[in-house]
Parts: C-alpha cells; structure tokens; sequence
C-alpha cells in the first residue's frame, strides 16, 4: 500500500481534473480514478463511470481553472471554476477528494453559478480577482 503526502495528493488532483476535464483524455484519465471511485454528488451518477459519462456528454469548451488548493492527510478541497458547460453562469466548486493509495477514491462537492458584479451582494468576486464578463 503506496502511502502519499499531502503535496503529492494535491499535485495528483490537480494533474487528474486537467487530464479530464480540460484535455477530454479518458484513457490517461483511468489512472487517476479508483475503479471503485465513490460518487456523492447529486449532480453525477455512481462510479468513475458516471462523471466520465458526465464530461464526455459536456461541450468540448468545458475548462477547469483552480484557484485554491489545500491538503491534510489524505483528504484534498479544490476550489475551482467550471466553464463552457452550457449552462448560463459558469460554477464555483468546491470539490472535496480522498485519495486512497494514490487514486482519486471519494468525492463531494459544493457547487455554486458565478455571481456577477449586479448579483454579488459582497461586491466580491466569487473566483479570482475579478468579476465574469
């Protein structure tokens, strides 16, 4: 059993969310996500199956920009932006993983359309430093 560090899971994420979401490469992505890969979110059906059915089904615009990553033990929270889904506002993410032995084993998420500057009541960008246009 591979034990990882934190830096590592973080640098595994990260490299596994491009691999898939911004470079549509399935069979490269397979390495990232456990076979027996646990879906929480309400948005994606069960298994590694279900997200990849999920992101092929997608526009091939769809992008993942990461702002934020943090770490601790074997649990990583990527605060990021999804763009050119389709949808009307893009989405702030916040996706909670836990890797086990390397592979990307659990995940949850907090998901959120962008704010404008109109609809911000902070005033604040949701993502970065500045608003959607």
């Amino acid at each position: 059993m591979a034990k990882t560090t934190p830096k590592e899971n973080r640098e595994r994420l990260l490299e596994a969310f491009d691999t898939l979401f911004n470079k549509r490469d399935y069979a490269a992505a397979e390495k990232f996500w456990s076979p027996q890969y646990i879906q929480h979110s309400a948005h994606i059906a069960p298994g590694r199956a279900g997200l990849f059915n999920l992101v092929r089904a997608l526009p091939a615009e769809l992008r993942y920009e990461n702002q934020l990553i943090v770490a601790e033990g074997d649990y990583v929270i990527a605060h990021g932006r999804f763009t050119g889904s389709g949808r009307p506002a893009a989405w702030i993410a916040a996706d909670i993983v836990r890797l086990e032995d390397g592979l990307l084993a659990e995940h949850w998420d907090v998901l959120q359309d962008e704010a404008t500057k109109a609809e911000s009541v902070s005033g604040l960008p949701m993502f970065g430093d500045r608003f959607p246009v």
